[in-house]
C-alpha cells in the first residue's frame, strides 16, 4: 500500500520560514507498477475548505502555485528520497492550516489536480500554526 507521510509543521512566528516534507513509501495493492505523475500540497484552515497550494509534475519538474503563495512558497522534489518539499518563507498568520500532500499517478489536467478530486493518494497532513 502506498503511503504518504508529511512532516515539518509546527508553531512558528510571523516572518519565519518552514520546510514541509512529504515522503511516499510502499507499493500499490493492485500489483500494478507504481508511477508518479504529479504531487502537490493542499491546505485547510479552520472553518474553511481545503485549497490547492502548489504542485510539481514529477518528470518535468514544472511547478504550479496558487496566486496567494507565489513568491513565498517553493515546491521541489527529491527523486532518490521519494520526497517532495514545500519551502515556506515569510510566514503569515493566514498561512495557519493543516497542510496535506497528495500524489497522482496518472495524467490529469492541472485544473483537475488543483481541485483535489479523486487524488490517488493523500497524506495525513501536518499542522502549521503561525502566530502574529
Amino acid at each position: 500500500q502506498v503511503q504518504l507521510a508529511e512532516s515539518g509543521g509546527g508553531l512558528v512566528q510571523a516572518g519565519d520560514s518552514l520546510t514541509l516534507s512529504c515522503t511516499h513509501s510502499g507499493a500499490p495493492t493492485s500489483g500494478r507498477p507504481f508511477s508518479r505523475y504529479a504531487a502537490g500540497w493542499f491546505r485547510q484552515a479552520p472553518g474553511r475548505q481545503r485549497e490547492f497550494v502548489a504542485s510539481i509534475i514529477w518528470d518535468s519538474g514544472i511547478t504550479y502555485y496558487t496566486d496567494s503563495v507565489k513568491g513565498r512558497f517553493s515546491i521541489s522534489k527529491d527523486n532518490a528520497r521519494n520526497t517532495i518539499y514545500l519551502q515556506i518563507n515569510s510566514l503569515k498568520p493566514e498561512d495557519t492550516a493543516h497542510y496535506y500532500c497528495a500524489l497522482e499517478t496518472i495524467f490529469v489536467p492541472m485544473s483537475t489536480f488543483r481541485k483535489g478530486w479523486d487524488m490517488d493518494y493523500w497524506g495525513q497532513g501536518t499542522q502549521v500554526v503561525v502566530s502574529s
